[in-house]
């Protein structure tokens, strides 16, 4: 039996290329063993490095050998096997599906809590995780040797009672499911007799390959090209020792970074690898460097879910499964086109001001004709057509609801959108919505087998998009300046320079997540990597980028506010004597001149308002820079959509309600008969305005202990002789005093009450928050504007008596009275006052902002005055 030949090749990192060295070497063995390379085979540890050893092995001429993976190599020989039905096909996407079906019906597949559906949701993806681990595992053990293989798993698996019990049995599911699977691709490779076996060793010992050496050592030459440094050595680096930065915290070191590959494109020392070990990190490194136009390969990706394209599918099935009118207005804002509405922005436009003017929070509300213009109406017509194609009722198989989604999406014309995308076609492929990857009949089986709700449809879709990574395409290879990959594949690859941010213990030779299901002793015993193995590799991969000819490492001392060491793997090199430089900033600095800002005064007279309501009024007399925000240059915060009923609606709706009430309420009647009409009144007002049963829980317990104080409180009223007589009434005049402008307001409720000298008409304000800011004002009867508004209103209309006052209904201590003492005086003083603000304003006056008490607390245009921006030492 011929023995495998092992061979160290010594990389020197500022010697000849590496894969001239390999070469080389390979070539000298084959001589040496009169070996045929024309029918030699090369593997070598990942895909990256085919183009690199191949050009290397030809440039030194003669027949050169086959150079390829394991993996490629064993595609090439024929198309994979085809699993049975109900065994796992090692597709994760699938194999969730199979497992779920499987786990569901047993009782320890929630592990105790068979109730809980995340329970069993994690229990699966455990199980899953664990299953292509041990077909991996079992993938290279030799093919004869399988059968034993699996019994001493069996074994080592048998049935525990007690703690871990439940995790053991499903790690026996895991396990008897693995053996169904068809024999591994890989296994073609055991029936291959070459001239010559070369391997190519980076980054720790590959065990296929060692259990394909092994089995053809006695047919054919076997060799090993060992390019790892030796473990319990010091690795050899370049001339140029590594540089070590050490940042403050997350945005510092992605700076660095960000700086320092920079600093060698602008150099020339390029390509730059930018070693992905903290992913998160080198996302925020990746955006900077697109700012700066710098051509980048990405060879991890990111996420699928965090995509444009992903966000289209997203939004649409959320508005179908969700009747919120804030759902379907981000669905129809992500790429939608409708052929059949001429202006689709204008509609939408339309669409949204309706929705946001009638405050419609769910979906059954929009159907009102009388809500939506004709181009609005169009657009919801043809919206609603496919959202209801995309709702289908029950639990139905998973390539149906699939099915559904693939025509709701060409129907909104979404499909197409995502076709002419990178990141949409990776979606379609991901989801099994393109047809060549439905195509797939292990995946059509499985998609007819299962059956999903509406909820658990959009958490499996949230699932894939999450799972899956968005790849962009690469740029020409001639052009990459910037190639972010792992650092497990940075090996024996010819970049001019390496940074490394995630040098610190948690992200570089720290410790590795356990696998699912299993201890770690167990893991070994299946032929798994345990946790030193897994170590040894990647301190391996480590060793190799010191030879890089430029290395820069970079950590952060903090982790939000944890503290963060160094990395095990830097800790190793200053015990072997290595001194790391210490990084000399690359960042460049800018000064940036001091421009203090200080509050203005706009003046604006040609956009003084034709018409003055309450809050406009109250605006200038609180903040005239409010006034010249809101109402002068008529800025507006969109109001949210959202479910959640706020106290405004509470009011909206209480008023409604109360007006009802009065308008058809005719001669007094027992308070038992009152108070069941105006519940009543209260469930119909709800229904029409689509406030939700749960939502309006607080809402309406609360009216519930109203009701009942109203009426008594009315009652007395009743007696006293007072009467309504108008509710919701808008009132308009047009003041001498003000010329050219109008004011208007919609008085809460008009009551007719008798005093010692004649009928009086009152003007009463529901008001549903707390009084003690409300009896504060009255206090000082000048500082009301409201009711001093509506007392001019009425001032401007009639010569009769006037009082006014705030009826408190949301008061502990029952309806409160807040009576406004001589509201006419209010009235005229309000009057004087604004003409005198309006004629300054005429003649170019300013509308300074006053920044001062509660006002800006809550101020829609604190933003606009730089209120918070404002240096002490700016002039005012």
């Amino acid at each position: 039996m011929a023995a495998i030949a092992p061979c160290l090749v010594r990389l020197a990192p500022d010697g000849p290329a590496p894969w001239e060295s390999i070469a080389r070497e390979g070539q000298a063995w084959a001589r040496r063993e009169q070996v045929d390379l024309r029918d030699a085979v090369v593997l070598l540890p990942f895909s990256q490095l085919l183009p690199l050893a191949r050009r290397a092995f030809a440039q030194h001429g003669g027949w050169t050998p086959r150079v390829e993976t394991t993996q490629s190599l064993a595609r090439s020989l024929g198309p994979p096997p085809v699993p049975e039905v109900g065994a796992p096909s090692g597709e994760r996407s699938v194999d969730l599906l199979a497992a779920g079906e499987l786990l569901r019906p047993m009782s320890f597949g929630a592990r105790g809590s068979p109730r809980d559906p995340r329970a069993v949701d994690q229990a699966v993806a455990d199980v899953v995780e664990l299953t292509h681990a041990l077909l991996k595992a079992a993938a290279q053990v030799e093919p004869t040797q399988r059968a034993a293989h699996w019994a001493r798993a069996r074994t080592l698996l048998l049935p525990a009672a007690g703690p871990g019990g439940a995790e053991r049995a499903l790690a026996r599911v895991a396990l008897e499911w693995a053996m169904l699977a068809p024999a591994p691709l890989t296994d073609r490779l055991f029936a291959l007799c070459p001239s010559a076996w070369i391997g190519v060793r980076a980054g720790g010992a590959d065990p296929l390959l060692d259990a394909l050496f092994t089995h053809a050592a006695g047919s054919s030459a076997c060799l090993v090209l060992d390019t790892d440094p030796p473990a319990d050595g010091v690795p050899a680096m370049s001339t140029a020792a590594p540089v070590l930065a050490v940042c403050d915290g997350f945005e510092h070191e992605a700076q660095c970074a960000a700086a320092q590959v920079l600093r060698h494109v602008q150099r020339g020392e390029t390509p730059v690898a930018l070693i992905a070990q903290d992913r998160l990190l080198v996302r925020r490194v990746r955006a900077l460097l697109d700012r700066r136009q710098v051509t980048l390969l990405d060879e991890t990706g990111w996420k699928l879910s965090t995509t444009r394209a992903a966000a289209q599918v997203m939004s649409l099935l959320r508005a179908a499964t969700e009747p919120r009118a804030d759902a379907v207005l981000d669905w129809l804002k992500t790429g939608t086109s409708w052929s059949a509405v001429p202006d689709v922005d204008a509609a939408l436009r339309s669409l949204e001001a309706a929705l946001r003017r009638h405050q419609l929070t769910h979906v059954p509300a929009l159907i009102g004709p009388d809500r939506l213009d004709a181009p609005a109406t169009k657009l919801w017509a043809q919206a609603r057509r496919v959202l209801n194609g995309a709702q289908l009722a029950g639990r139905v198989s998973l390539q149906l609801r699939l099915d559904a989604l693939a025509q709701a999406l060409a129907a909104c014309g979404s499909a197409a959108a995502l076709q002419a995308d990178d990141a949409g076609r990776q979606v379609l492929v991901a989801l099994r919505i393109d047809p060549a990857a439905a195509a797939d009949a292990v995946w059509a089986a499985q998609a007819q087998a299962v059956a999903m709700d509406a909820q658990e449809f959009v958490a499996w879709v949230t699932r894939e998009l999450e799972a899956a990574s968005f790849k962009p395409a690469a740029p020409d290879a001639a052009t990459v300046q910037v190639v972010i990959t792992p650092l497990a594949q940075a090996m024996l690859r010819p970049f001019a320079a390496v940074v490394l941010p995630g040098a610190d213990e948690r992200q570089l030779g720290g410790a590795v997540a356990p696998w699912p299901l299993l201890s770690d002793t167990e893991a070994a015993a299946l032929g798994l990597p345990d946790a030193a193995q897994r170590r040894t590799a990647e301190a391996a991969a480590f060793a190799q980028t010191l030879r890089a000819p430029r290395l820069t490492l970079l950590r952060r001392r903090l982790d939000g506010r944890d503290p963060l060491g160094a990395s095990p793997l830097l800790e190793r090199l200053s015990a072997a004597g290595v001194l790391l430089q210490p990084w000399v900033e690359a960042r460049t600095l800018r000064s940036v001149p001091a421009a203090p800002i200080g509050p203005t005064a706009p003046a604006a007279p040609g956009l003084l308002p034709a018409s003055l309501s309450a809050s406009a009024c109250e605006a200038l007399r609180d903040c005239p820079y409010r006034f010249f925000a809101l109402h002068m240059l008529r800025l507006r915060e969109d109001d949210e959509l959202d479910g959640e009923i706020e106290k405004r609606d509470y009011g909206d709706w209480l008023h409604a309600v109360l007006w009802a009430f009065h308008r058809d309420r005719g001669a007094p009647a027992d308070a038992p008969v009152e108070v069941a009409r105006l519940l009543q009144l209260a469930a119909s007002t709800q229904a029409d305005q689509g406030l939700d049963d749960a939502d309006f829980i607080p809402f309406a317990a609360s009216f519930a202990q109203l009701a009942p104080r109203y009426i008594e409180w009315l009652h007395r009223r009743d007696a006293e002789g007072a009467r309504w007589q108008q509710g919701e009434q808008r009132l308009a005049i047009r003041p001498e005093a003000l010329p050219g402008i109008e004011l208007a307001g919609r008085v809460d409720r008009i009551d007719v009450v008798p005093r010692e000298g004649g009928a009086v008409a009152q003007l009463i304000d529901y008001k549903t928050g707390q009084i003690d800011g409300l009896r504060k004002k009255l206090r000082d009867p000048n500082e009301d504007t409201q009711l001093a508004f509506y007392a001019a209103l009425m001032a401007g209309r009639s010569d009769a008596a006037l009082e006014a006052m705030y009826l408190a209904l949301d008061g502990s201590a029952g309806i409160v009275e807040l009576p406004h003492p001589q509201v006419r005086r209010s009235a005229d003083q309000l009057l004087a006052g604004l003409a005198i603000d309006f004629d300054r304003l005429r003649h170019g006056g300013g509308l300074a902002p006053l920044g001062e008490g509660s006002t800006c607390t809550h101020c829609a245009a604190r933003g606009l005055c730089r209120r918070d921006h404002w240096s002490a030492e700016s002039p005012a």
